[in-house]
């Protein structure tokens, strides 16, 4: 007896058209993604187009700004005041142009470009120049490199938010050191027994005084530092997370530039992306005039902030009382009075 062979249709059997159908489908999903994607791409390119235009509208903000104020001051220095005679047929009120060129060593024509606010490159040895040309006192020479956008290579070295009152405080602390820092490390202000902790601070230049610089490339305040391998690698961490919300300010950039360039440690202690935050640290120095003290690390913070702060050093133990006590005698012998930065 012969059987008919049933034909049973597979679970993947699709009817007619419907492979076709799912093809379609799968074609309008793609041509939908890919028109979603230009969307997103066309809103990055206007929001990158707004981002630009913003920032080209502040930079001649600035430039028109930096024009005002190089001809408000230029017009405002008589001539017998930088050494120029002022003749009977002068009738430009203060400094001509040219005559501020002349004395800043820069050409006429690219001076005019600066006073007119063109889109012009101005380095900071042409800006220090026209600074000390134009008479600048250590606040207008503030406002000129900032219009610019340029670090000053000299800065001043008094600080508006050290005040007499902080002052008074960090000469209450001693016998304890105690300095007053930014987020940066400058040393603002200091006592006189924090003055010869590490080395003679007073003898250090002031474009120097900032704790990274000095303890990364000051043989003398790096010799003082007992734990020195812990003490850099600690250093460089709080650096870059205290960087994080000044990545683009000039004088940050120019002081890590500095850094990398001059310190091997401190290349290798960079590259290792560390970070970590502010704490109570106990520390040992190494004194040249007393010997080794034990200290705790202590930082009061002057701002909701983390930024300035008082740092003091009050000491762990009987014998490091006793030691800073005896450095703090002998800072009042070679320093009666107290520092000024």
């Amino acid at each position: 007896m012969s059987t008919m062979a049933q034909e049973t249709p597979t679970r993947d059997a699709q009817p007619p058209g419907g492979r076709s159908a799912q093809d379609a489908q799968a074609a309008r999903n793609a041509q939908a993604a890919r028109d979603a994607q230009a969307a997103r791409d066309a809103q990055a390119a206007r929001s990158g187009q707004a981002a630009r235009s913003g920032q080209a509208a502040t930079s001649a903000i600035r430039r028109h700004e930096l024009a005002a104020f190089l001809r408000h001051r230029r017009e405002h220095i008589a001539p017998e005041r930088v050494g120029l005679p002022r003749g009977p047929r002068r009738r430009t009120p203060g400094l001509r142009r040219e005559e501020v060129a002349h004395l800043s060593a820069v050409g006429v024509t690219w001076y005019t470009w600066l006073e007119q606010g063109r889109d012009i490159q101005v380095s900071v040895q042409v800006l220090d120049a026209l600074a000390r040309t134009l008479l600048l006192d250590p606040g207008e020479r503030a406002f000129l490199f900032q219009l610019a956008g340029a670090t000053d290579p000299s800065p001043t070295t008094v600080c508006p938010s050290v005040t007499p009152a902080l002052r008074a405080v960090l000469e209450q602390l001693e016998p304890f050191p105690a300095c007053l820092q930014n987020s940066r490390y400058d040393i603002l202000a200091h006592n006189r027994t924090y003055g010869l902790l590490f080395c003679d601070l007073d003898e250090v230049p002031p474009e120097d005084r900032n704790c990274m610089i000095l303890s990364y490339t000051n043989e003398e305040w790096r010799s003082s530092i007992v734990h020195l391998e812990d003490a850099l690698r600690h250093m460089a961490a709080r650096f870059r997370a205290a960087m994080a919300g000044h990545l683009g300010e000039p004088a940050w950039k120019t002081l890590l530039k500095r850094l990398r360039d001059s310190s091997p440690d401190f290349r290798e202690a960079w590259d290792r992306h560390e970070v970590v935050g502010p704490a109570i640290k106990r520390k040992e120095f190494r004194n040249a005039f007393v010997g080794r003290v034990t200290v705790d690390h202590t930082d009061l913070w002057l701002s909701p902030e983390v930024g300035p702060r008082m740092v003091t050093y009050v000491p762990a133990d009987e014998e490091s009382r006793e030691r800073l006590e005896k450095l703090h005698a002998i800072a009042l012998e070679r320093r009666p009075s107290p520092p000024r930065p």
